[in-house]
């Protein structure tokens, strides 16, 4: 491959690494993040991922984040004009190349650009084809523009706080858009499960307002009519120190409120208040409680807070960015962060068999960087390949 190459290190080495989709062949039309985020799970997992682009590129090429080159590390990139009179060729050699197909288009833009699931699975009768959309493929609402925050909010999934004494908060992770892809990957999976014994393909209509739902489900179930702190627990949240760090508590159950009252009692002598006692005394009088926490907490620096917790069994964690968090020793151990060309990756978060699962073989490729290799791949003769070269159908591609 053009921008192949070995990771480094002998715990990486290809034959140590752990690709169970080694073999499994996808058209990745999607773009920005849902899609590409399920494909580059798959890609980590040893799936060959042909990305398709536009002449001009993915649209996440041009937002000032990371998130193209981490979602789209270990494919393939054709860029090609889809609309174009001679795409429909290339698009029916990869539907009879591909097991899987994924594409994240608004209802209908799929079936007009020629790439829709009865256009492929007319071609390739065992192809698993998912869509991804915001609202699904049905519905009145199908057509509806959004993004990650309107999906969220449709679902329930923004009604719910997080706080004990704040109000309903966006995450600053996509939420929606990366459990849709990770929802995509599951079924994508379950599908090919399927073929297997049945030799038919399938066709997914996945949502991410009904992911939202979902997720928003857990928690109360779907019938859940009013604001409510149930899901929440005063001294389950997070805390400013004096030096201006957080720190993230996990006191739920008894005995971890217990082992906090052990560690901070000399401090704070009134936490071992009656009213604290069990937790339907902390809930009830929980924003007496948790003004009483951010008081304590900000007293001293996280360090210092740290080491008295120290042999206290305390859900406790500081809050880290995420270059702190990879550097952690943690981290470092179970092997995190990968390295590749200059270029720091999370790949997918599994160890299997006793060693680091999934591997990043190379970077996310340049728009196009593989069009001839793709093309060839795809039983296109050196004078077809020029012709099509000469058609106009990959126009705007960089030199």
């Amino acid at each position: 491959m053009a921008q192949g190459g070995a990771l480094q290190g002998p715990e990486q080495r290809h034959e140590e690494r752990w690709l169970p989709l080694d073999g499994v062949r996808v058209a990745d039309f999607s773009l920005l993040l849902p899609g590409p985020f399920a494909t580059v799970i798959m890609a980590d997992l040893g799936a060959d991922v042909i990305k398709v682009e536009p002449p001009q590129g993915d649209f996440a090429r041009r937002m000032p984040v990371a998130m193209f080159r981490m979602a789209n590390r270990g494919k393939r990139s054709i860029a090609i004009d889809l609309k174009h009179r001679a795409a429909s060729d290339v698009v029916a050699r990869l539907a009879r190349w591909a097991d899987v197909a994924i594409e994240g288009f608004r209802p209908g833009v799929a079936d007009r650009i020629g790439i829709g699931y009865a256009a492929l699975s007319a071609i390739n009768t065992r192809i698993v084809y998912c869509s991804l959309s915001g609202y699904g493929q049905t519905g009145p609402d199908r057509l509806r523009p959004g993004h990650d925050l309107n999906y969220l909010a449709a679902g329930g999934a923004m009604a719910l706080p997080g706080h004990w004494l704040e109000p309903a908060k966006r995450s600053g992770l996509p939420v929606a858009d990366l459990v849709a892809g990770s929802y995509a990957v599951i079924a994508i999976l379950s599908a090919l499960q399927q073929r297997a014994r049945t030799g038919r393909g399938a066709y997914l209509d996945l949502s991410l307002a009904e992911t939202a739902l979902s997720l928003a489900a857990v928690r109360h179930g779907p019938m859940l009519d009013h604001l409510t702190r149930d899901h929440m627990y005063p001294t389950n949240d997070l805390f400013e120190t004096a030096d201006g760090k957080r720190l993230a508590f996990g006191i739920v159950e008894q005995h971890f409120w217990q082992a906090l009252v052990d560690a901070v009692g000399h401090l704070a002598p009134d936490l071992r208040d009656p009213r604290y006692a069990d937790e339907p005394g902390r809930r009830g009088h929980g924003d007496e409680l948790s003004r009483r926490l951010a008081d304590l907490f900000r007293s001293r620096p996280a360090a210092e807070w740290m080491e008295i917790f120290a042999g206290h069994d305390v859900p406790v964690s500081i809050v880290l960015m995420p270059a702190e968090a990879v550097e952690t020793p943690q981290m470092r151990a179970r092997k995190m962060m990968v390295e590749h060309d200059g270029e720091a990756h999370v790949p997918f978060p599994l160890w299997a068999n006793g060693a680091r699962g999934g591997a990043v073989r190379w970077n996310a490729p340049t728009t196009g960087a593989h069009t001839d290799e793709i093309l060839a791949d795809l039983g296109y003769s050196d004078g077809e390949r020029r012709d099509l070269r000469g058609s106009g159908i990959f126009d705007s591609i960089p030199a």
